[in-house]
């Protein structure tokens, strides 16, 4: 039986995750994401998929990340009928996550349309709320750990990645004995409230996540950070907005404030969790025990919410959040999304970018071409809602937060490997990231490693 794999998507880029398996005549999708960023990447969204839909047997999600999950319901439009398969706690997210996604499509191309802000006559949403519900319908929950048959005559289990809440790697076991491990995205050791990313000893195929492959993170002291800005924002009576991936970041931003008030104070400090999204999240971190380390168990038994510091506030509805545009500092906004490509962060930047009492504390990482970045460049002057605005706020970012494996730890986790990978496929990064991982990993472990380009297919 031929194999093979086809990279669709975080092919030389970081978003847009959607890896081709093909077993025979049988065809298993892993991840099936967004392109985000810069308008040349997200028009690939728009374009095609490289095979027919209804041509695909099953979709197996790595986590719920709108990069890895956020093209399913234009998938499933154009004709994909199969299972999808994920976490228990992937499941939970993704009913928060994808509707979410297509009520912003929308509400974004009726603002672009009424403001005339667009080339397209009219601008149209990728897909829709109704869209992302009749996706839902296609999903299958799966434990961690057991084994699973695929298409194909393969067979697959989950195992622990530390990402996000449901993250996981996918290894799928060919009918030959052979096995690929697919990494979706790498998690971190001793990040708070998750377990950390599972060991793996062997696989003849891996598919590496690069997000980080060039760097080392920060050492800096979370808490003291974000203490010093906490404290110029009370002092000063600043407004702090704080762009926050709903998932995983922002349930982590809440950790470490609420860690600070106990060290610190700022109990008093009025903390706005303005998106929707954010807050039904916060609730599925402590509904799935069964993804929490040994510290969250113990806190949550002893009736002491980790992710819930004092003064918090969750805005409801859109109104709620108008509301803050007129309110006077100090207060703090977490708001998405975490890039500053959508959500309600967005008119928050508009409101406030250009004015010098306001402080914009990024937590995560800009993908290039995104408002974020241009942001986080101190570019002087950037375009909001189609509107210009000259930054007068001060740009601050927590440099030690991630979600991401560093380059170190990626090493440490390829430790575990008690033979090479046949060939490794590097994936989900920008150029340098993924060559400067490439070198190390050549040079350091001496495996074979190839860097994919968009569409690539290659013989397993």
């Amino acid at each position: 039986m031929s194999v093979s794999i086809r990279f669709c998507g975080a092919a030389r880029t970081v978003t847009g995750s959607r890896h081709l398996i093909t077993l025979g005549k049988r065809r298993i999708l892993v991840d099936c994401g967004l392109f985000q960023g810069s308008s040349e990447i997200r028009r690939r969204n728009w374009e095609p998929f490289p095979v027919p839909p209804d041509k695909i047997d099953a979709v197996v999600l790595t986590h719920a990340h709108l990069d890895h999950i956020g093209y399913l319901p234009r998938l499933v439009r154009e004709g994909y009928s199969g299972p999808i398969y994920a976490t228990h706690a992937t499941v939970a997210l993704a009913r928060i996550s994808m509707p979410d996604s297509g009520r912003l499509q929308l509400e974004q191309a009726r603002f672009l349309n009424k403001k005339r802000l667009t080339r397209h006559d009219p601008a149209l949403p990728l897909y829709t709320e109704a869209d992302a519900f009749a996706c839902l319908k296609q999903f299958v929950a799966v434990p961690y750990g057991k084994f699973h048959e695929l298409p194909g005559k393969a067979i697959w289990r989950y195992l622990p990645a530390g990402h996000i809440l449901g993250s996981a790697f996918a290894e799928v076991y060919f009918p030959n004995g052979e096995r690929i491990l697919m990494s979706g995205d790498l998690g971190r050791y001793d990040t708070p409230i998750l377990k950390d990313p599972a060991c793996v000893d062997h696989a003849e195929y891996l598919v590496l996540e690069s997000t980080y492959g060039n760097r080392i993170h920060s050492n800096e002291n979370v808490e003291e950070k974000l203490a010093r800005v906490l404290g110029q924002a009370v002092r000063e009576s600043r407004c702090l907005l704080v762009p926050s991936f709903s998932i995983g970041r922002t349930q982590e931003m809440l950790y470490y404030i609420k860690r600070v008030q106990a060290s610190e104070g700022f109990s008093r400090l009025p903390i706005f969790l303005d998106s929707p999204m954010a807050s039904d999240t916060t609730i599925r971190y402590l509904e799935h025990t069964e993804e929490h380390d040994i510290e969250t168990r113990i806190a949550i038994g002893q009736n002491d919410n980790p992710i819930a510091p004092a003064n918090l506030h969750y805005v409801a509805d859109y109104r709620e959040s108008k509301k803050l545009n007129t309110r006077e500092g100090p207060f703090v906004v977490i708001a998405g999304s975490g890039m500053c490509t959508g959500g309600r962060i967005v008119h928050h930047l508009a409101n406030r970018l250009g004015r010098s009492d306001t402080t914009v504390l990024f937590t995560g990482y800009q993908a290039e071409g995104t408002l974020g970045r241009q942001i986080l460049e101190r570019n002087p002057v950037v375009r909001v809602l189609g509107q210009e605005i000259q930054v007068k706020a001060t740009i601050e970012k927590l440099n030690a937060l991630s979600a991401h494996a560093d380059q170190a730890e990626i090493l440490k986790w390829l430790g575990c490997f008690q033979a090479p990978p046949r060939r490794t496929f590097i994936v989900h990064g920008e150029p340098e990231s993924q060559e400067t991982l490439r070198d190390k990993i050549v040079e350091e472990l001496g495996w074979e490693v190839v860097i994919p380009e968009h569409l690539q297919q290659f013989d397993l």
